[in-house]
């Protein structure tokens, strides 16, 4: 499978990520996640997304208990996680309120936390997961500065952010930010149109895209914004020789920001079809048709 760089000085990914945002919920051993874990890096798929809050702050060690029955794979992949987003749980008592911290205090804690419930030294990406209304951004980009230097993490990007966002804290950092994942699909295009992928190109900075199916209602959704996008990717499934799945993915992938899809599944066949998306190359009509679809009116 493909793969490429996500800024001309940052890390080499897979074209498509695995994302573990719901692996609690697949109910796995740590031997079958370690079947899961090798499945997905013989597909080439060898980022793996986390963050601190997925499963309520356990989906990190339950990752890297089944990585401490094979520390081999390790060197395999490229982990990725993120922080700053602290949520009200038993596991955080201390939290009163859903809320944002970008201080150094709570980053370096939370990447420390993260090699410890990942079994690693170092975290190939961390991301800041929202923006955060209090971020003073030199500080927030000491931290990232401090845990590059000591080889904690080796490079640093966002998630959620606007331009203007990026650039405030780029401005403070020593290093590139290599990456914003945001949302998009064909039910959520607004990077698309509000300056988010303008300035990836700009940067040459690859995107993530999370949610690339939108929560599944590229599926099961019965709203009209779904109903236009099922019809006209129905008979594109016959030409493209591809599920409807497919050919959204490479909607997305036909973006000139070079994005990369997050794909949260624990199936490998969903990994195996994301992985053939990538040798679809969309007419460009098709692509112009779908847009349509997805916003419910022609083109200006």
């Amino acid at each position: 499978m493909k793969r490429q760089k996500l800024h001309p000085e940052g890390p080499e990914f897979s074209k498509i990520a695995a994302g573990l945002w719901r692996m609690d919920q697949w109910g796995m051993s740590q031997q079958e996640t370690v079947d899961w874990i090798e499945s997905a890096l013989e597909l080439g798929i060898t980022t793996f997304d986390h963050a601190d809050i997925y499963g309520l702050y356990t989906n990190e060690a339950l990752f890297g208990k089944a990585l401490e029955l094979n520390p081999s794979l390790r060197d395999q992949m490229e982990l990725v996680t993120k922080c700053d987003i602290c949520l009200v749980c038993d596991e955080r008592p201390e939290f009163r309120i859903n809320h944002y911290n970008t201080s150094p205090d709570h980053i370096i804690s939370s990447v420390e936390n993260s090699l410890i419930n990942l079994s690693t030294d170092y975290l190939d990406l961390v991301l800041l997961h929202r923006p955060d209304p209090l971020m003073d951004a030199d500080a927030t980009a000491d931290a990232f500065n401090t845990l590059i230097k000591e080889g904690k993490v080796k490079h640093v990007g966002v998630s959620n952010f606007s331009p203007s966002q990026i650039n405030l804290l780029q401005s403070r950092l020593d290093q590139p930010l290599v990456t914003n994942q945001v949302e998009c699909s064909l039910h959520h295009t607004a990077p698309i149109f509000d300056g988010t992928f303008d300035q990836a190109q700009q940067q040459r900075t690859s995107p993530m895209f999370w949610s690339p199916f939108s929560g599944g209602r590229l599926f099961t959704g019965n709203d009209e914004q779904s109903q236009r996008i099922h019809s006209a990717l129905a008979p594109m499934t016959e030409k493209y020789g591809a599920g409807i799945s497919q050919i959204a993915l490479a909607w997305l992938m036909k973006l000139p920001c070079n994005g990369l899809p997050v794909m949260g599944t624990g199936k490998t066949d969903r990994l195996k079809e994301a992985v053939e998306a990538t040798a679809i190359e969309l007419d460009r009509q098709d692509w112009f048709t779908l847009l349509v679809a997805s916003q419910g009116h022609p083109v200006p």
